[in-house]
């Protein structure tokens, strides 16, 4: 915080023209009070001020500058109280702590972090504790365990709003004691947050009334008891469960009136999610490939926003997701190869308006047809936005190059809504110039964006870092794209469409220019 930083240095700069007048005036313990008379800082003589300084301007109400001071680093926020004895109360009463490995500094291993969390928490009266936030980054231990439990006694009372636990990664799980949340303590809680713990809830905790998000990532934890803390959580809004593995079925109860986003990942034993929460309008399911889920949200599911990474969420195909979720205005969706070669239904979609596909060099055939991705278009007649995110390889029997004339042409089949496209790891497959010549001549789009571009991670301009690419064929295959672009694309593009085409970073990859040579048919070079 800003107020806060120049507070720190001006309360350091008093401090230092204090000492040099002591140097120059060494007969006078310190200056008079009428050559104090000008500076908003008085030292505290009293035997337990250790000489600190009292900050006595400008004339702010003390809960101000505690508030100041609550909203502090905590590094600064220390260093603020060992030079203002003003600011030691506001030290020991403060309602947010926060200890990592970046807020403690310099920690020299294991014990060295417990023993400066725990200076702190013994100065600390425990008094109007709201926040506690620990993570122990790969510094938690057998013996940081009797610690905890002393530290989380201290600060989880009923006044405490936000609980966040992060233990190291490894196999050993914390086991959270579930009873510092009963007799009212887990009544003000806000957000729980913990990773890597055993979280066993049981109807006689209590209320969860004041809980509006709630995160478990790597924690062991039941479908019952998750239902534990549902059936009280009234106020509950985000749920975010992530590598939950002992989950097999997630019921969501109708006690969950404010709940709008839910994110499942990873859960690897999960089965089932059954929803009657009324408002629940975002879901987001990534990473279960394994078993199917079944989902079951009834006729009048209101979720409008739904993205789904490689899962076996459905039984059978993705075209159940239209009866599942009638309301949709956006989707996003990792297609597994048995998903993408069922055709949708025509209007389907009747409200979707973006629409977003990754196709996984995983689990998609290299020879995958692209040009069947307008049944899509098909089932979406609102559809503004369509982005198609190409991982997979192309086989080079599939190139445009090989015999650009005889391309497949589809019904004609208007899609006027249409008015942004965009396609990313494009490459020279003919599938997939079939599927650009199909919305460049049957919908309104304004804006077409192919992105020949292969970096996982695209580095910024003035900072550190290079671009990560996934294959060392990438830089050939993109030259190839580009070549095609300009040779096969660019000369179709209507002067009411933008074309923008994205190019691999200059900054980290040469690109070789690609050429086509005529020699006993086109071949690629």
């Amino acid at each position: 915080m800003r107020l806060g930083y120049v507070l720190l240095k001006r309360l350091q700069r008093e401090r230092r023209r204090r000492r040099r007048r002591h140097a120059l005036v060494p007969d006078e313990s310190i200056a008079s009070p009428e050559k104090r008379k000008g500076s908003c800082y008085q030292q505290d003589d009293s035997p337990r001020s250790s000489k600190k300084m009292r900050y006595s301007g400008p004339d702010l109400p003390e809960e101000m500058w505690q508030h100041i001071h609550s909203l502090m680093p905590m590094k600064d926020a220390a260093r603020v109280a060992c030079l203002s004895s003003a600011f030691l109360y506001s030290w020991r009463n403060r309602p947010k702590l926060s200890f990592s490995t970046e807020t403690m500094g310099i920690v020299e291993g294991t014990t060295d972090f417990i023993r400066k969390i725990d200076r702190v928490m013994k100065k600390h009266s425990g008094i109007g504790v709201k926040a506690l936030t620990i993570e122990f980054n790969g510094l938690f231990s057998t013996k940081a365990r009797s610690y905890l439990e002393r530290w989380l006694q201290i600060a989880v009372t009923p006044r405490i709003e936000e609980l966040s636990l992060s233990m190291s990664k490894g196999k050993s799980y914390y086991d959270f004691p579930c009873s510092l949340l009963s007799d009212g303590s887990g009544s003000s809680i806000r957000l729980l947050d913990l990773y890597r713990c055993t979280f066993r809830p049981t109807a006689e905790i209590g209320c969860f009334q004041s809980l509006t998000r709630l995160h478990l990532e790597y924690v062991s934890i039941t479908g019952d008891e998750l239902g534990c803390v549902f059936s009280t959580s009234f106020a509950l809004e985000w749920l975010k469960l992530r590598l939950c593995r002992h989950i097999k079925y997630m019921k969501l109860p109708c006690v969950l009136q404010r709940l709008t986003y839910v994110e499942v990942r990873g859960c690897s034993r999960l089965r089932v999610i059954e929803n009657k929460a009324p408002n629940l309008h975002s879901l987001h399911i990534f990473y279960q490939p394994y078993h199917p889920i079944k989902l079951s949200f009834g006729e009048s599911s209101l979720v409008k926003n739904l993205r789904i990474g490689y899962s076996s969420v459905l039984d059978h195909a993705c075209a159940e997701l239209p009866y599942i979720f009638p309301n949709l205005e956006t989707l996003t969706i990792g297609l597994l190869g048995e998903m993408v070669n069922t055709p949708m239904v025509p209007n389907t979609f009747l409200l979707l308006k973006y629409l977003c596909i990754t196709l996984s060099a995983v689990t998609l055939s290299p020879s995958y047809d692209y040009l069947s991705l307008v049944s899509f278009l098909d089932a979406c007649p609102s559809l503004d936005t369509f982005i198609v995110d190409v991982s997979a390889k192309h086989p080079k029997n599939d190139s445009i190059f090989k015999n650009p004339s005889h391309l497949r042409q589809l019904p004609e089949q208007r899609h006027d809504n249409l008015r942004n496209v965009k396609i990313t790891g494009f490459r020279s497959a003919k599938s997939l110039f079939e599927l650009t010549y199909h919305i460049l001549e049957n919908t309104s789009v304004e804006c077409l964006t192919l992105d020949t571009s292969f970096e996982s991670f695209r580095c910024s301009p003035g900072k550190p870092g290079r671009c990560l690419q996934t294959s060392k064929d990438d830089p050939m295959e993109a030259s190839k794209a580009l070549f095609a672009i300009r040779t096969y694309i660019e000369g179709k593009v209507p002067s009411t469409v933008r074309l923008n085409v994205v190019e691999p970073c200059s900054r980290c990859h040469v690109m070789e220019p690609f050429t086509v040579e005529s020699n006993s048919g086109n071949e690629m070079q």
